[in-house]
């Protein structure tokens, strides 16, 4: 596509009241924007344009784009997409109402690694966090990107455990590239470009308003095979996030909490709804491993076909194999544990428990579950917590 294509996408883009359906509708009749530009009122009303679209339409300078191209090219890390690009990703092209320009900061090939959305409370609880830390963690370890809002909360802690895992990240957020909220995560945005990608639909300077934050979340579940959702209230945006990922045909995934806790509420509405409980990372490897064998064959042509050129090496082919292998070896490695072992480990979860209750759980002896925990936690399985309590690995 030319510069003064896009040019002109770019300012219709920016008129109110055009979204992807109108401007899809405008690139369809009139076979481009430059030509939907220089067509008259008439031409534009029968393309089906309303009164107030056309008078907003009017209403943005000609010179509009100049911001947004500005921004492209004062760095290489930073590209504008559209849906006819080879990085435009495959996911988010075919769902509804995808977004027709995407703004990336960072590598916009991790556009089209698998991901998992990982949203939740801006509130969380510290079990919240420390689910989400080593969700996170545990599944960009094994090559799975983690895609969230760069929002305080879970969001956050999504992003920054995937990023101490040496692993990719990628954030969806509501406002122009140039503008970061909040601006508390500067600096987690900062390292998210540099390991990841941080990914918007509106244009340079748009700042933060309401309504966009639930627009934004189509396409926080768009680019992902699934979405988990790791600790919500019954009115929170996750629950939003969630909504999308079903209507988009992707996975939903719910982590349980505790019964009196009004954040895991949204969490175990969803579970009734159908979506699947989880209760370590493994768990969501296990689910999304027909996707990610479909998905392996469907990188492999593409790689065949044009063989992609970017600043920063990708993984190799191999790395979703290995996910699966890995989440394989790992079922038959429990498998090998004797049953009373597999039933202590089947008892800790990712919240720590003291041992005390590890014995009320199981009915086996202080004296078996204490010596089993010691080989459990040489292993690799568990890990002491202090006090007496241990968490899953």
């Amino acid at each position: 596509m030319t510069e003064d294509e896009l040019q002109a996408r770019l300012q219709i883009w920016r008129a109110a009241g055009i979204g992807p359906a109108t401007l899809n509708r405008l690139l369809n009749h009139f076979g481009s924007a430059n030509a939907a530009l220089a067509a008259s009122d008439t031409e534009l009303s029968q393309a089906g344009l309303k009164p107030d679209t056309l008078q907003h339409l009017r209403a943005v300078p000609a010179d509009a784009a100049a911001a947004d191209l500005e921004w492209l090219h004062r760095a290489a890390h930073r590209h504008i997409l559209v849906p006819e690009d080879r990085l435009y990703p495959k996911l988010l092209r075919d769902v509804k109402a995808a977004p027709p320009i995407l703004f990336v900061a960072g590598n916009p090939a991790l556009l089209n690694e698998p991901q998992l959305a990982m949203v939740g409370s801006r509130t969380p609880t510290s079990y919240g966090k420390d689910n989400a830390q080593a969700f996170a963690h545990y599944l960009a370890k094994h090559g799975i990107s983690v895609t969230s809002g760069l929002a305080l909360g879970i969001d956050a802690v999504s992003h920054q455990g995937a990023l101490e895992a040496g692993g990719h990240t990628l954030a969806v957020i509501a406002t122009g590239l140039d503008i970061m909220y909040p601006a508390k995560n500067r600096q987690l945005a900062e390292k998210i470009v540099e390991q990841g990608a941080i990914v918007s639909e509106f244009p340079i300077g748009v700042k933060p308003q309401a309504q966009n934050f639930p627009r934004r979340n189509r396409i926080i579940s768009g680019l992902s095979l699934g979405t988990l959702v790791v600790e919500a209230a019954l009115q929170s945006g996750s629950l939003v996030t969630a909504q999308h990922a079903l209507e988009q045909g992707r996975e939903v995934f719910a982590i349980p909490g505790s019964i009196h806790s009004p954040l895991a509420h949204g969490c175990h509405r969803l579970i009734r709804q159908g979506a699947k409980l989880v209760e370590t990372a493994a768990d969501i490897l296990e689910e999304l491993a027909p996707q990610l064998q479909a998905y392996l064959g469907f990188v492999s042509k593409s790689d065949e076909a044009a063989p992609l050129q970017t600043n920063k090496p990708s993984k190799p082919l191999s790395f979703l194999q290995a996910v699966i292998t890995q989440a394989n070896a790992e079922e038959r490695s429990i498998a090998s544990l004797d049953a009373e072992e597999q039933q202590i480990l089947a008892t800790i979860g990712l919240e720590p428990l003291p041992v005390d209750q590890i014995v009320i759980q199981t009915g086996l002896t202080t004296d078996v579950v204490s010596s089993m925990l010691l080989m459990l936690e040489l292993q690799g399985y568990i890990t002491a917590c202090g006090g007496g309590r241990y968490k899953r690995l």
